[in-house]
Formats: structure tokens, C-alpha cells, sequence
């Protein structure tokens, strides 16, 4: 397979959030169910860049916009896990960033699963591409991995 994604370790990671499982995450065969995996990134992404000062979900004139995501699962996690979602930065374009982010399960070493997820910086009303500016750009290249 082309493009495989390999398991990571959290040293491996520049910033860490935490997240919560809830019961309700885990589905028929007991585990966490794999749609919310790319929840967990979604969080983890804009948590970052929330508290960070970097995006206003509600005011903001530029929003980031889903463009790509996956997941490769290497070790089923479950409630009542709790979960650090490791994020680093693999690329950044004119508009768009390529997030990095390995889930760690529990006190684990090696990620339970790996995934990326591309935005693409948009006006929010145009909903058209824009240049990711200085103080994004300075805060993603401190993530590059």
C-alpha cells in the first residue's frame, strides 16, 4: 500500500489535547466507535488554534474548511480511556495546512491511531481561499513535525 501511515510515538508530537471518552463513543463491539476518531481531530485541530488565538469560530472572517481527512488505526480505545491527541504540522501552502495528529490512549507510548486532516482557509463569506497570514503561519511552522 502507497502511502501508508505509520505508527507514531508521543515525542514525535509538538502540542498535546486532552479529550474525554463518553460511553456513548463506544459502539456494539465495545470500543470506540471509528467516526468519532475524526471528531477527536477536529477538536483537537481547532481547540489548538481556539485557544491559541488564532481562529474565532463565531466572528472570525476566515474559517478553515475540511478538505482532506484519514485515519489508520493500530489499537482499539474505549470508555473510560482518556485520550491525548498529539498535533503536529506536516505541511503549510498558501492557504491550506496539513495537520498531523496521533491519538495516545491512556499513559501509551505508541499512538493508538494516526490520522491527518487538511484545511483550506477561506473567506467566510465568499467561502473563497485565503492566504494563511503572518501569526498563523509563524504559530504552524512551530508545529512542524
Amino acid at each position: 500500500m502507497t502511502g501508508t501511515i505509520e505508527r507514531t510515538r508521543r515525542e514525535d508530537y509538538k502540542r498535546f489535547q486532552a479529550i474525554s471518552t463518553r460511553w456513548m463513543d463506544n459502539d456494539v463491539y465495545g470500543h470506540v466507535n471509528n467516526v468519532v476518531y475524526y471528531s477527536w481531530f477536529d477538536t483537537a485541530v481547532n481547540r489548538l488554534l481556539v485557544v491559541n488565538g488564532l481562529l474565532d469560530i463565531h466572528e472570525g472572517e476566515v474559517i478553515g474548511l475540511v478538505a482532506e481527512t484519514g485515519c489508520r488505526y493500530f489499537s482499539p480505545t474505549a470508555f473510560p480511556d482518556e485520550i491525548q491527541a498529539g498535533v503536529r504540522v506536516a505541511h503549510v501552502g498558501t492557504s491550506s495546512v496539513r495537520y498531523e495528529i496521533g491519538l495516545f490512549r491512556n499513559k501509551e507510548d505508541e499512538a493508538a491511531a494516526v490520522g491527518h486532516f487538511v484545511h483550506v482557509y477561506v473567506d467566510r463569506e465568499t467561502k473563497r481561499p485565503v492566504p494563511v497570514d503572518d501569526k498563523m503561519r509563524g504559530f504552524l511552522e512551530s508545529l512542524r513535525g
